[in-house]
């Protein structure tokens, strides 16, 4: 695709935040590289692997986001188009409490039941008793977290997802830097914490700043909470939250399998290979996350041009991931082996490059399906979008619990292979969706 018909498409600041996205993806691979590395050395296999136990028991707390995150983005984004700030303050306001009490409920819940929930990961008395004294700090910074991710959805919304995507992985760097620099302190598994302390009050440090400059909101005064914000946020958040917790509960899900029928020691491989194929799409996907705001503002002028510029915006983006998707994913599949023996030298782990490749080709299946996604969503279609996640996570599920019914056994490689069968699924069903859904208006509430 020519420059030209990308600058016709695509306005100057969508096109500085999809380039900033895919940009800031670059760093965080970058930021990744160096980390694993560090924390393996200093920690090693099982300790890192407490580490993973710990924060997958405790993204259970994000029950308490509700979907409110993306709702805010979405939002804050039509508000802006009309001018109407007041809106936008009484949104933020109403979202941040929402969050602050809901994330609460769930960190209490979560409190009391952490006992068995630790019991059925079956480590072994050392590692249960270090998991359980660190719960409630880590529950903490999640609640924190989710009060960074309102404010970073509602920069989004304000049309800076550029600087959104600054912040957030300057201040990953930095967690890195800090985590690394008390792990060579000799203080193990709590370097982590204060790692992830420090990441959150620099995001939400920096994200304030930012709104400031751009709009004068008090976003902190109780007098800003608004029903009919709630309700809205409720309406739109409930249905992504939705597909939030359905994949919130598959994680953990893999995570327990691979732990009671593999060991702790091998979490690392599967978070790795996870993460390092989530990273390679992030590449560009990170880019076309910058379509929700727009696509938003554009939807709700129901017109006919409106409807155009949706589905060329939609049609150029897919044509982006065609173009240089398919040269990024295959040169990695083939490079997996000497880049993951390079990467971590003596502590390479000869199953990696298999499962990469197989969780290369869920990736990329999945990166076909992300305008649809966003275009959905984007155009108040979201149901779509949580169609998408029951379909991945029932074949996720099916596969895994065939595997262990029948074979008796399971390991890495089975279950990137679960993984990547129900993000293809889960594509193929987007994409239909959507080629259907483009004979028909958009435009549509």
């Amino acid at each position: 695709m020519s420059k030209a018909v990308i600058k016709k498409i695509f306005s100057s600041q969508l096109r500085i935040n999809m380039i900033s996205g895919s940009f800031m993806s670059i760093v965080n691979i970058a930021i990744s590289v160096i980390a694993y590395p560090i924390y393996i050395n200093f920690l090693g296999y099982e300790k890192y692997g407490v580490w993973l136990v710990l924060t997958t028991v405790l993204s259970f707390a994000a029950l308490g986001d509700l979907g409110i995150g993306t709702a805010v983005m979405k939002l804050v984004a039509e508000k802006k188009g009309k001018g109407d700030f007041l809106s936008i303050q009484n949104c933020i306001t109403t979202a941040l409490a929402l969050l602050f009490i809901s994330g609460t409920i769930i960190f209490v819940i979560l409190m009391l039941l952490r006992h068995p929930i630790v019991t059925i990961f079956k480590l072994n008395d050392e590692n249960s008793q270090m998991v359980l004294w660190l719960f409630p700090y880590i529950g903490i910074i999640c609640i924190y977290t989710f009060m960074t991710q309102v404010l970073q959805a509602a920069l989004s919304g304000f049309g800076r997802m550029d600087m959104a995507n600054y912040i957030r992985s300057f201040s990953q760097g930095i967690q890195v830097a800090v985590s690394g620099v008390f792990l060579s302190c000799g203080y193990g598994v709590k370097a982590m914490l204060i790692g992830s302390l420090v990441c959150c009050a620099t995001i939400h440090l920096l994200t304030m700043l930012c709104i400031g400059r751009i709009a004068r909101l008090r976003i902190f005064n109780i007098s800003n909470l608004n029903y009919a914000h709630l309700r809205n946020l409720l309406r739109f958040g409930g249905t992504v939250f939705s597909g939030t917790l359905i994949n919130m509960l598959l994680a953990p899900f893999n995570k327990l399998m691979l732990t009671r029928y593999a060991g702790v020691s091998v979490l690392p491989v599967y978070e790795i290979v996870d993460k390092a194929s989530m990273s390679v799409r992030s590449l560009i996907e990170a880019g076309l996350r910058a379509l929700l705001p727009e696509i938003s503002n554009i939807s709700s002028q129901t017109t006919r041009e409106a409807e155009s510029r949706v589905n060329s915006i939609y049609t150029s983006a897919l044509k982006i991931i065609i173009t240089f998707g398919t040269t990024l994913f295959g040169t990695l599949f083939f490079l997996s082996p000497f880049i993951f023996s390079i990467w971590f030298g003596e502590n390479f782990a000869k199953t990696m490059p298999t499962a990469f490749r197989v969780m290369l080709v869920g990736t990329f299946m999945s990166l076909l399906s992300v305008p649809a996604y966003y275009t959905l969503m984007g155009t108040n279609q979201v149901t779509h979008c949580l169609a998408s996640h029951v379909i991945q996570s029932i074949v996720n599920f099916i596969t895994i619990s065939f595997i262990v019914i029948f074979i008796h056994t399971l390991d890495v490689q089975q279950v990137v292979l679960a993984v990547a069968t129900g993000m293809s699924l889960s594509s193929i069903y987007l994409l239909t969706t959507m080629r259907i859904k483009m004979k028909n208006s958009f435009t549509k509430k």
